[in-house]
């Protein structure tokens, strides 16, 4: 007979939820090749969420959000507002140190936790319930401002996706001591025709404010006028 849980998940076999329970210091079965796989599976479950959730956003800043819900603080926290803590077997030693309190065995006993749902029921199920589980942190999470790539990376990807020629960036003039320049730089399109100019304290810096503003000019929606 399949056992409720307060984790959300009826075990079909309870013995999985007891080994990821299970402290190495408290014997075998324990909970450690469990953690390898649950490692994992929590790693696609929030790659998956976010992928889907931030449509516009790029890898690397993808990548970090990741890094930051599945650190071991963060699953810690998830661990206590689980009451985890509470159901670890541990041995003696373990016990006595305080072993049910220590981020390290509560984030590993959560991952640990995911593959025995998987095991026992699927990765549909596994997802369905562990998802809310980081619910809270993600709705807490700011989506990064457009995407994480540059104006300048955007502006040629957007034209290269059209098959339309590069910009030519040129340096209209300089100004200002050694140590405190101005650059002033145009970005030409030849299709579509758009002609704009940046300034910065870098040639570069001048080139991505002109780049920016020549995005904005053709993503600008029809009739308005740029």
């Amino acid at each position: 007979m399949p056992g409720a849980d307060p984790l959300a998940h009826a075990f079909r076999s309870p013995e999985l939820l007891r080994q990821a329970l299970t402290h190495r210091s408290a014997g075998a079965p324990h909970y450690e090749r469990l953690e390898f796989l649950g490692d994992a599976l929590v790693n696609l479950i929030i790659a998956e969420a976010l992928f889907q959730r931030w449509p516009q956003v790029d890898e690397g800043a993808l990548t970090r959000a990741r890094a930051e819900l599945v650190r071991e603080s963060s699953l810690a926290t998830i661990a206590r507002t689980l009451d985890l803590g509470a159901r670890l077997t541990l041995g003696p030693g373990e016990m006595k140190s305080g072993g049910h309190r220590r981020d390290s065995i509560l984030a590993d006993v959560v991952e640990a936790i995911v593959a025995a749902i998987y095991l026992d029921a699927g990765f549909e199920t596994c997802r369905a319930t562990v998802l809310p589980w980081f619910e809270p942190a993600m709705a807490a999470m700011p989506p990064p401002h457009k995407v994480g790539k540059d104006a300048k990376t955007r502006l040629q990807e957007w034209l290269q996706g059209r098959q339309k020629p590069l910009p030519a960036y040129a340096l209209l003039s300089e100004s200002g001591e050694e140590h405190a320049k101005t650059f002033h730089v145009s970005c030409e399109l030849v299709d579509p025709p758009v002609h704009t100019e940046g300034e910065g304290t870098s040639r570069r810096a001048a080139e991505q404010a002109a780049a920016e503003l020549a995005l904005e000019r053709i993503e600008a929606p029809r009739g308005k006028p740029g």
